[in-house]
């Protein structure tokens, strides 16, 4: 009797679980609107056009698959390509790629397709198809190379007439620079996305992307970091990467004199990082001391130096030339008007001279990059690039070269690493399996839309 009684106990239990897991059940269908603020004008990796924004990123990945890809620990794994090898001194590298693959318009990857197209993001790269084979010589060793080839602008695309990827979805419509529509790809060789298909609507301010969003015309906006607090506090689903873009102040060429370079250094010591990340962010990034996030290479911290505004007006004092700098910043940038208002006040207090000003050659600019890699090496490299800084000299791949490299800028003066932040976004309640990777980019192959909503 007993017995019985407890098989329909669990047999009522499964019964009131089942409505549960049916209602979080993957399934197909449906489309995903999203909103962006990015408005790029072209969709092609190797376009230096596309921008170095997250949101661009994210866009390209969807559509163009890389040779290789990184967990989350920075490792390369295979993606396109089946296996590699180097040959000694790491500057000829042989890749194979998958057999099973084809672009949008059902045509083959071949080697020749895969070289093609990297060749064109990488002038300075010999790159060629043997033996069903790409590969890549590099004028010096390149050991970090099966990382570099996980970058967007080396996703592989078809460039004959129609611009086309391997990716989890296809171009159905692209209006330069205000709508993208993506299709989910049947033959996906990783396999069909859950969504039918992908709506993105590009150049949105964050107000606009905001009232789409209450008005149910988007599924998945952008927040401003500074507004991501408000919003968790107003019931939204706000979702956020780890701290990732890195907000500096770049100085355009080296300290004149050994004065100069005692000057910038007064004028880190002279800003409280904390403060603006908590009163100008909300709290939703770190003061940064390096270029790097701790979180990335774990060593962050050693570059870490306080705010310390008396030791600041105690180097000002010590050195008595006559110097004032300005500050350029984004104008379309609300908060980094506002952060760029907040560092000339604290130069101030220091009795530094440094004039915000809307000079097309500033002194020092206000900038704001992604960390565009979970590799260390590739991702500093990246960084280098976009913040006009010299590239860094590795002599090998351990975490003391990696910080030794990192170092070089810092002690140049050349830059002031300010915060990382994270990127936010704020979620429909329809949107079902939301995930980031650790350097911000999406998985909307894995998203689906939950039944019964736009």
């Amino acid at each position: 009797m007993r017995l019985t009684a407890l098989l329909l106990l669990a047999s009522f239990s499964g019964m009131l679980r089942a409505p549960a897991s049916a209602a979080t059940r993957p399934h197909y269908g449906g489309t995903l609107r999203i909103a962006l603020h990015a408005a790029p004008t072209t969709l092609d990796p190797a376009d230096p056009a596309l921008g170095d924004s997250v949101a661009a990123e994210n866009i390209s990945r969807l559509v163009f698959d890389t040779l290789t890809v990184l967990d989350d620990h920075g490792v390369p794994k295979p993606a396109l390509t089946s296996s590699w090898s180097a040959e000694p001194g790491n500057q000829r590298w042989r890749f194979m790629p998958r057999n099973d693959v084809k672009f949008q318009d059902g045509s083959s990857l071949t080697p020749e397709a895969a070289a093609s197209s990297l060749r064109a993001a990488n002038p300075e790269w010999k790159v060629f198809s043997t033996g069903g084979a790409v590969i890549i010589e590099t004028a010096s060793a390149a050991p970090y190379l099966p990382a570099e080839l996980a970058l967007t602008r080396n996703g592989i695309a078809k460039r004959e007439g129609k611009l086309m990827g391997t990716g989890p979805f296809a171009i159905a419509e692209w209006d330069l620079g205000k709508k993208l529509t993506l299709t989910a790809r049947e033959d996906y060789w990783g396999g069909r996305p859950f969504l039918d298909s992908i709506v993105i609507e590009l150049g949105k301010s964050f107000r606009e992307q905001m009232i789409s969003l209450d008005l149910g015309r988007v599924d998945v906006i952008e927040v401003a970091a500074e507004q991501a607090l408000r919003g968790v506090a107003e019931g939204r689903r706000v979702r956020s990467s780890p701290p990732q873009e890195l907000i500096a102040v770049v100085f355009a060429q080296d300290p004149r004199s050994e004065e100069e370079a005692h000057m910038r250094q007064a004028l880190s010591s002279s800003i409280d990082r904390a403060a603006i990340n908590a009163v100008l962010f909300q709290a939703r990034g770190e003061p940064a001391a390096g270029l790097l996030p701790n979180w990335m290479t774990g060593y962050e911290f050693l570059f870490a130096k306080d705010f310390n505004l008396q030791e600041a007006r105690q180097v000002r004092a010590q050195n008595s030339i006559g110097l004032t700098w300005t500050l350029g910043y984004d104008r379309n940038d609300a908060a980094a008007r506002l952060l760029a208002e907040r560092i000339a006040l604290s130069a101030s207090d220091a009795g530094l001279e440094l004039r915000v000003a809307n000079s097309k050659t500033p002194d020092a600019r206000l900038v704001r990059v992604p960390v565009t890699s979970l590799d260390g090496e590739v991702a500093l490299r990246k960084l280098a690039a976009l913040l006009g800084l010299p590239q860094p000299i590795f002599n090998g791949n351990s975490p003391e070269e990696l910080y030794a490299a990192e170092a070089a800028p810092l002690k140049s003066g050349r830059v002031i690493p300010l915060l990382h932040v994270r990127a936010s976004y704020a979620l429909s309640d329809a949107v079902k399996n939301w995930a980031e990777e650790r350097d911000g980019s999406w998985r909307l192959e894995d998203v689906w839309v939950e039944a019964g909503k736009p």
